[in-house]
């Protein structure tokens, strides 16, 4: 059995701690006004841009002025070149002139008035849009760290599901250290669940879809509210995430009863079970992406967009496991993982990492090389705002793990692997950091407090959640029919 040890403990409560005074920092500094964005917009103005903006416009001011003085003159030659061809003497004449000059003036006093009140209109508009970003932006970035986690879960549990419906024989020596680690799906389904509620009852603005007004205002978001209705969303969320959790509670609970059993009956379960939890996840992960992602920028699609995200937590689930089981490993847990199995477990990161860029080359190079107008928008916006982390994520997540991984020999190296997993780890965050941040917070984001609290908070429960459930049952599925397979597996 394992035993939790103290320190590991202690650290995971530091790290939630941390984590939770962070967030709190992060929302009570968000600006609550306009005012207080105004004054943000006049500091940053100050610090740099608006310096040079201002002496621009200082340089063109007499070009302006001796623009304007030129068109005085010209207009007051002409008028009295016309005075002099005319040459009115009499009362009726100036009342006449009188008549004419003043309609000119009132139409221009409108017309400036008018001006100057869409101007105002404009900027009342800008200063509210800003305002809605930097509120959006630490809940965005608890949005995004909650839901990495929680899908970095349901990825080993797609792995654990496949592994028993392929049946196969390497990996039963691992099912507990998968279990373990899915333990957290359904505490962290749970939080996310109750961010999404609080989506729908505006508490922030991360899916604009969910405003009335712009639903009225935008005849394309308007045209899919038979989709998009939070009513629909928020019932496809919770079908979603608890027929996840389901499969994570009877799965864990019938590979357990089958060290007790006498036959093979649980695995039988387990089998049948495992084979229609992925009919049902193929299904639902494709609608969760479009539900909880790509909404965010609900004019844009992309029927590749299911499998991309699926992808991204994919190979982190994977990654996942094997750093637990290095971990457990160094503790002097689970005898009978070998070197083989740790030469397995890289190959699938390796292997999910190319197809992971294969996918996202994919989807850029087909939306980029059309050009159409509707779609590369999402890419040019990344690319001129996101461009570190846009271009960092392929880096950490396809070049570095090919040039690391695909050397037979460093895939049992530990401290290789270790190594490799941290930046794959934090390359996939920051790809769900760059498929929701710039639907949600524009040009405005910065990795700042928010964005390390909240990945801090979610590590530390992550940690506390998946060791507990480690406590809770030997590491060894004694009784899986393919487990003397798995402890002489060598490669």
């Amino acid at each position: 059995m394992y035993t939790f040890s103290s320190k590991l403990k202690t650290f995971s409560f530091i790290l939630m701690a941390v984590g939770l005074l962070g967030i709190g920092y992060g929302f009570l500094t968000a600006p609550k006004d306009i005012q207080e964005v105004e004054k943000l917009l006049a500091a940053e103005s100050h610090g740099g841009h608006g310096e040079a903006k201002h002496e621009a416009t200082t340089a063109a001011e007499p070009s302006h002025e001796a623009a304007a003085n030129h068109s005085e003159a010209v207009e007051e030659k002409k008028t009295e070149e016309s005075h002099e061809a005319v040459a009115p003497t009499d009362d009726t004449a100036k009342v006449a002139e009188v008549a004419h000059v003043e309609p000119v003036h009132a139409e221009a006093a409108v017309k400036k008035e008018g001006h100057d009140v869409s101007e105002e209109a404009e900027h009342t508009e800008h200063l509210n849009h800003v305002l809605h970003q930097l509120q959006n932006k630490p809940w965005s970035a608890l949005y995004v760290a909650c839901i990495f986690f929680m899908l970095v879960s349901l990825g080993v549990l797609v792995f654990y599901a496949i592994q028993q419906v392929a049946q196969a024989g390497w990996s039963p020596v691992l099912f507990r250290v998968m279990q373990g680690i899915t333990s957290y799906l359904p505490f962290g389904s749970v939080i996310f669940f109750v961010i999404l509620i609080l989506c729908g009852l505006h508490f922030n603005h991360i899916f604009i879809w969910l405003d009335p007004e712009v639903v009225a205002s935008d005849k394309l978001i308007a045209n899919k509210s038979g989709y998009l209705n939070f009513p629909f969303w928020i019932i496809r969320a919770a079908i979603f995430l608890t027929g996840w959790s389901l499969y994570q509670y009877f799965s864990r609970k019938n590979c357990l009863a089958q060290d007790e059993s006498n036959d093979d009956s649980f695995y039988k379960k387990n089998f049948n079970i495992s084979a229609m939890f992925l009919v049902f996840f193929i299904v639902s992960e494709s609608i969760m992406s479009w539900d909880w992602i790509m909404s965010i920028d609900p004019h844009w699609f992309s029927t590749l967009f299911g499998w991309y995200v699926f992808s991204s937590f994919f190979v982190s689930g994977v990654t996942t496991i094997a750093l637990v089981t290095l971990y457990l490993k160094s503790r002097g847990y689970l005898e009978h993982v070998n070197t083989s199995h740790i030469h397995d477990l890289a190959k699938f990161m390796f292997g999910l990492s190319v197809f992971w860029t294969y996918l996202w080359f994919s989807q850029f190079m087909l939306i980029w090389y059309a050009n159409i107008p509707e779609e590369v928008t999402y890419f040019i916006t990344r690319i001129e705002l996101y461009n570190l982390p846009f271009f960092g994520a392929v880096v950490m997540n396809f070049v570095f793990p090919l040039l690391i991984l695909i050397n037979t020999d460093f895939k049992r190296i530990t401290w290789v692997l270790v190594m490799a997993g941290i930046v794959i780890l934090a390359g996939h965050y920051i790809d769900f950091f760059n498929m929701i941040m710039p639907g949600t917070v524009g040009d405005r984001w910065f990795i700042g407090v928010s964005e390390i609290a909240s990945v801090l908070f979610f590590l530390g429960l992550f940690i506390y959640v998946v060791f507990t459930a480690l406590t809770k049952a030997p590491l060894l599925a004694k009784r899986n029919p393919f487990i003397g397979e798995s402890k002489h597996f060598h490669y």
